[in-house]
């Protein structure tokens, strides 16, 4: 197991982080059909990615409504695992309640939300604070002070955010340095070599700002593990949550040219598509979700695969995006600044 160093904190964090999005969950519901994992059960699975040096675990308030972090915290101290060997990640933003406050990146809704988040996980702090979704009614400086202000009281290490477009996020690090105060180090967003969407804006973003890049449905819900075919779907997740959308016919090739490359390696395609991931030098951690211990052994199996420049290649290749403006406009103007970096003038 490799450690990334987290954004441009001085922390380092698991290349590959428990996702518990499969604790909890009631069935009937959208957590539910994910999964829903009860505490012997989540204990294995904690166990087991501890042992195999994973110290990066993400939850979320709104999974199972609150279940998963509960979960999560009596896992945790059942299993005697020292709580400052672990990076803890959480999120706020979706519904918790019927009142019309009782969601968004409001300081009303996060400081309260904080407070039941840390009860629930049986922590004094929760080192990575993540705002969940983006809230079209929410000043953007009212959300970074409300969450500086949890950085200062102690109860929140770091802070990041989930699912916004570049243009946000880069808003939202400009106040932080305008005011001076706590600053996104972590973006949280869905990337897969079957979707690649984040590529054009938020990337090279991450890359110019420093910030780091937590992925989300590396198997792309299920359709990238192995048990998806032109010749008909499993049985499986998407089956009853076909989520995140996919481009089917682009991914099928995808997954073709995965399955070459797997069982010439003698490997399971979902491992090729996580190697592919932990390829990317943007990538500082792509979250795994299991619901049994065999695909978590699977999942962590995939740091041990080196592939090689040419199986990079032919990936990138056929997962590659469409042209789409204004990349190509950049890229042809830019050669004429970058050829200067190959052969700068006398």
């Amino acid at each position: 197991m490799r450690y990334n160093r987290f954004g441009r904190t001085g922390l380092f964090v698991s290349e590959l982080c428990l996702g518990t999005m499969t604790f909890g969950g009631a069935e009937g519901t959208t957590w539910g059909n994910i999964g829903q994992l009860q505490l012997d059960e989540a204990k294995g699975l904690l166990k087991g990615a501890v042992d195999a040096g994973i110290n990066f675990i993400d939850t979320a308030n709104v999974y199972g409504n609150g279940a998963s972090e509960e979960i999560l915290g009596q896992a945790i101290q059942s299993l005697g695992l020292s709580r400052n060997d672990l990076v803890i990640a959480t999120k706020v933003f979706g519904p918790m309640g019927e009142g019309p406050n009782a969601r968004g990146n409001t300081r009303y809704h996060i400081m309260q939300q904080v407070k039941e988040s840390l009860k629930r996980l049986g922590t004094d702090h929760i080192d990575l604070y993540q705002i969940h979704g983006w809230d079209p009614v929410t000043p953007i400086e009212e959300t970074v002070r409300a969450l500086d202000d949890l950085v200062r009281q102690g109860h929140v290490r770091y802070v990041g955010v989930s699912n916004w477009p570049a243009w946000a996020v880069a808003k939202a690090l400009g106040i932080s340095e305008r005011l001076n105060v706590a600053r996104f180090e972590s973006v949280q967003a869905y990337y897969s070599i079957a979707g690649r969407g984040l590529e054009r804006e938020l990337v090279p973003m991450m890359q110019s700002e420093q910030v780091g890049l937590m992925v989300w449905s590396p198997l792309a819900g299920g359709f990238l593990s192995g048990k998806y075919t032109r010749e008909g779907e499993g049985e499986g997740r998407r089956a009853a949550f076909d989520f995140p959308p996919v481009d089917k016919e682009k991914g099928f090739d995808v997954i073709d040219a995965m399955r070459g490359i797997a069982d010439a390696r003698g490997v399971s395609v979902a491992r090729i598509a996580l190697a592919w991931l932990l390829h990317q030098p943007v990538v500082t951690s792509v979250i795994i979700g299991a619901k049994r211990p065999e695909q978590l052994t699977d999942n962590i199996g995939a740091t041990e695969i080196a592939l090689t420049a040419e199986e990079l290649a032919s990936l990138d290749a056929v997962s590659a995006l469409p042209s789409e403006y204004p990349g190509w406009m950049l890229e042809l103007q830019g050669e004429y600044r970058a050829g200067q970096l190959n052969h700068p003038p006398r």
